[in-house]
């Protein structure tokens, strides 16, 4: 039941329209504003800037006090944890680390490693050496043609499977799409490895020797799943919630979530922050200022990548977590006087006390850090967005499971 009521009045119009007002449990209230169109009349809201679309116990952001949650929790808590629902049953565990191989991978029950017909099956007709979001956009939704048999929305069983199945499979297709592209044969999932260090092992491995995940590395790749996964009503969201509001199976709703993620105005930020830090190249204090001036021009078509955000108005609470897990990737890995660090934690300090940056409260945000840590780990620059969709499918599916 509404709490109150909200009341427009519009010129040329003699009566006062009413609307429903709620309260959520955090934010802002919602004027329910469904009934306008019954008066001939429609809001105008480009961006969701102001509008809700659904009711949601996933994520809650404050983007002035610079506040992220998941299911309640800050995401500081949660980031050393990778919570694939608001409650991760062991049995959930189980069912997902045991669906982690792609449909027709194996062939009697052994991995072929001679880039035979079976290990090509899903991806055949798809050229290889193309961009991998153009191979997973495909995969993905071929997917739905391999479980024909669990693609009823309307039984809460088989959206559990397929959400299951999603989120166990990404890892394997997302390192499939790298080893495609790069001509190397594929490897297997190992259900004795958590979820992170499975993708690794899938990333780096290969069949001549054994390869140990790095456990500072995995925790990276954990952190990076964590602070992707959701974030409210984005574009990417918005789309696989349309998208499944027409009746459409699951795997054919999360790959429109891939379309809509790989524009380079939603999912490929990280990609332009190592191009910005390319770009300035010497890490100079004169070179570094100079770039900055630069920024500041209004008639200079230079931006500073990385810098400030949409909903943030305070520090992006998730790139204070990434600052901290690309000192640790760094010194793990020998490199902790990288160029690029240095020229990233400059361009920090200076967005700090600058007052340009502080007025306009332009602070790192988490693509800042993000793509310097996958960089040092060794994934290439046109793998980002694919780690990016990796993650946010858990957000995605959590929509359309609550």
């Amino acid at each position: 039941m509404a709490d109150r009521k909200a009341k427009l009045s519009v010129d040329g119009v003699d009566k006062t329209i009413e609307f429903p007002v709620y309260s959520g449990t955090l934010g802002p209230d919602v004027v329910d504003v469904r009934s306008l169109t019954g008066e001939g009349l429609f809001t105008y809201d480009p961006g969701f800037v102001a509008t809700a679309a659904c009711e949601s116990g996933i994520t809650y952001i404050d983007g002035a006090a610079g506040v992220l949650l998941h299911r309640g929790y800050p995401i500081e808590q949660l980031a050393d944890k990778l919570q694939l629902f608001g409650t991760q049953l062991p049995a959930d565990v189980r069912r997902t680390s045991h669906r982690r191989a792609v449909p027709r991978l194996l062939r009697d029950g052994q991995p072929s490693h001679h880039g035979s017909r079976a290990d090509r099956q899903l991806l055949q007709g798809l050229p290889s050496r193309r961009h991998p979001m153009a191979i997973l956009c495909g995969v993905v939704g071929g997917l739905a043609a391999f479980y024909h048999d669990n693609l009823d929305i309307n039984d809460a069983e088989q959206r559990h499977v397929s959400a299951i199945r999603l989120i166990a499979k990404m890892p394997t297709l997302a390192a499939m799409c790298h080893k495609y592209n790069i001509g190397q044969p594929f490897m297997y999932p190992r259900n004795d490895l958590n979820y992170a260090e499975n993708f690794l092992h899938m990333m780096f491995g290969n069949p001549c020797e054994s390869y140990e995940v790095n456990p500072i590395m995995a925790k990276a790749m954990d952190r990076i799943f964590m602070l992707h996964a959701d974030h409210e009503q984005n574009a990417s969201t918005s789309t696989v919630r349309l998208t499944g509001s027409t009746g459409a199976n699951p795997f054919a709703c999360i790959s429109a979530g891939i379309a809509a993620l790989w524009g380079p105005a939603h999912g490929g930020a990280n990609e332009a922050v190592l191009a910005m830090l390319d770009e300035i190249g010497d890490d100079s204090e004169e070179n570094i200022q100079r770039f900055i001036d630069k920024a500041k021009d209004k008639n200079d078509p230079f931006k500073l990548m990385g810098f400030g955000h949409r909903v943030y108005r305070n520090f992006d609470p998730r790139a204070k977590v990434m600052k901290e897990t690309c000192d640790e990737v760094l010194k793990e890995l020998g490199i902790a006087d990288d160029p690029q660090l240095k020229i990233a934690k400059r361009l920090e300090q200076i967005a700090l006390e600058d007052e340009y940056f502080i007025e306009r409260k332009l602070y790192p945000n988490v693509d800042f850090y993000s793509g310097i840590i996958l960089k040092a780990i060794g994934i290439p620059t046109n793998m980002f967005t694919v780690i990016f969709a990796m993650a946010r499918t858990v957000g995605w599916i959590s929509t359309g499971t609550r």
